[in-house]
């Protein structure tokens, strides 16, 4: 740590706000949010990390600065637009590659519904409904409400003097020919809205009582019309699932599962007692803390929310969150109305989570399918560049990598990880408790202990043969490892280390390490491998040091 960094830590108060990080080359690479800023800077600096991407960070940091703000809930909305504005290398970014669409009633003197792929208010005036994540089913509702609610269909008019083929076909009321009166499109315009927005039972009341004035004043064929409105809409309704006797419900719950990379996400929508729709969102991730993922969602999603707000948010994930109030507070800032969290432990919230629940499985199903036939077809690729790269004797179908865990020499542990074309086979992985070391914390010892176990076993069922083996550590570790190989006599495999703090790669009897592009396939294989041997080595000493505890 400099002398700069250090002097400015001594300054940090103990006061909400957000502190920045920026390396060398001074570029923001981490933006922060704390209730107190010297605490939470703190620990970036004063304590080892589990996580390598926090690692990996802290050993970036060359200078900081803070913002003091009034209250967390300033620092909150701070922290968004920080991070939306500079984009920080080491802050969870949310990338799915898609954009997802809007519908758009535009700012017209007789407005249309259109569908936009970026919400872009420079661009496009008027209001946003959205984001709508199943396409097929987006589209499905415009058919519907341009069916039901006939707006104006082209900016301009086709013809000079004659309504176009929309009007004669019942889907315009060519406003554009003065068929139709302002005060009549724009109460037209106000019933897209309410279905846009969920309020299904205050439009089939405003329809119901149109019909009936229309009828009153002799106007059959308007009163016709929306009679046919009223009929079509009743239907729609009768298939959307009644999950509640409740008819002023208004929830959105939320279910997330984070596996092998994968993040999936299901938003149920309950507007006045019915499902309504399901959002669903996949973002394919690796290292990333799972409850810090979420809240960089649940901010993004309901900062660009363009539909109406609910009165309540179910979610576990929330509850694992921590600050209630926060967010309530936060929640009530961006929505201009009161927004109640809940963790879905009522009977009906049970019910809800558990539908949630079983949605985003198959959604996380699907997509792990997806990701898996993409890994397969890539590695071939990818296993030829690490072959050249690495000068590997072998081509790396089977690829080993072990790591060390322990707190000051106690309950010290090791793993080993196994991955087969890419993909990780969990029922080949090992876990070894290391006697050599007990009380006496030798992180090279340790490694040698467990290899001259593994390597010992060569040959054994279940024990198979490795091409690969990556140790998590530098040159030293590396050459600590290669000891142990020669004086075993193996051969036949081939052994690499990977140094965390620049990710680079050191091969046997090489002073300089390899350097693979940071975002390319191949390094991203081996920090996921290197990042799944810690993550099996951490929890495997956290269950330990429990059952020890427990006995104590």
């Amino acid at each position: 740590m400099n002398r700069e960094l250090e002097e400015t830590l001594k300054l940090v108060p103990t006061l909400p706000g957000c502190y920045i990080y920026y390396d060398k080359s001074g570029e923001i690479i981490y933006v922060g949010k704390a209730k107190n800023l010297k605490r939470r800077v703190s620990s970036y600096f004063h304590k080892k990390h589990d996580r390598v991407k926090v690692a990996v960070l802290v050993s970036k940091i060359e200078k900081m600065e803070y913002i003091i703000t009034d209250s967390e809930v300033e620092a909150l909305i701070l922290e968004a637009h920080l991070i939306k504005k500079h984009k920080p290398k080491y802050n969870i970014l949310l990338k799915d590659d898609k954009k997802y669409p809007y519908f758009l009633i535009t700012d017209e003197d007789y407005p249309r519904i259109t569908v936009v792929r970026k919400k872009n208010k420079n661009q496009d005036k008027g209001k946003f409904y959205g984001p709508y994540t199943n396409i097929k089913a987006m589209y499905s509702t415009l058919d519907f409400l341009k069916k039901i609610f006939p707006l104006k269909q082209c900016k301009t008019p086709k013809f000079s003097n004659r309504p176009c083929l929309y009007y004669h076909i019942g889907k315009c009321l060519a406003p554009c020919q003065g068929k139709v009166t302002p005060t009549e499109y724009q109460e037209l315009v106000s019933q897209v809205e309410l279905f846009l927005s969920g309020k299904q039972t205050e439009l089939i009341k405003k329809l119901k009582k149109q019909m009936e004035e229309y009828s009153k004043t002799e106007q059959f064929e308007k009163a016709a019309r929306m009679r046919d409105s009223y009929l079509d809409l009743q239907k729609t309704l009768e298939h959307q699932k009644v999950v509640y006797e409740n008819k002023r419900l208004n929830e959105d719950v939320i279910a997330s599962v984070y596996e092998e990379g994968i993040y999936a996400i299901t938003i149920l929508l309950i507007r006045e007692g019915r499902l309504i729709d399901k959002k669903d969102f996949t973002y394919f991730v690796e290292n990333e803390d799972r409850f810090e993922f979420f809240e960089r969602f649940f901010q993004e999603y309901y900062s660009n929310l363009m539909l109406e707000f609910p009165d309540r948010i179910v979610s576990t994930d929330l509850e694992e969150l921590g600050d209630k109030k926060l967010y309530q507070d936060w929640l009530e800032i961006i929505s201009k109305k009161k927004i109640q969290i809940g963790w879905g432990k009522s009977k009906q919230g049970k019910e809800l989570s558990e539908l949630a629940r079983k949605n985003v499985q198959n959604l996380f199903e699907t997509s792990r399918i997806k990701k898996l036939a993409s890994i397969r077809d890539d590695f071939n690729e990818v296993g030829t560049y690490l072959k050249e790269k690495l000068k590997l004797n072998n081509f790396p179908n089977r690829i080993e990598c072990y790591d060390i865990s322990h707190i000051q020499g106690t309950n010290t542990v090791a793993s080993m990880v196994v991955f087969i074309n890419g993909l990780s086979k969990k029922t080949e992985y090992r876990k070894f408790k290391i006697k050599s070391t007990e009380g006496k914390p030798d992180d090279f010892l340790s490694m040698k202990e467990v290899l001259t176990r593994r390597l010992s076993r060569l040959g054994e069922k279940k024990w198979e043969k490795p091409d690969l083996i990556i140790i998590d550590g530098g040159k030293g570790q590396l050459s600590s490892v290669m000891q142990v190989v020669q004086d075993m006599g193996v051969t036949g495999i081939d052994f690499v280390s990977l140094a965390k703090r620049e990710e680079e790669v050191f091969l046997p009897k090489k002073s300089r390490p390899v350097r693979i592009p940071i975002n390319s396939n191949p390094m991203f294989l081996i920090q996921r491998i290197r990042d799944e041997a810690h993550r099996f080595a951490i929890t495997y000493h956290r269950n330990l040091r429990s059952k020890a505890l427990k006995h104590e």
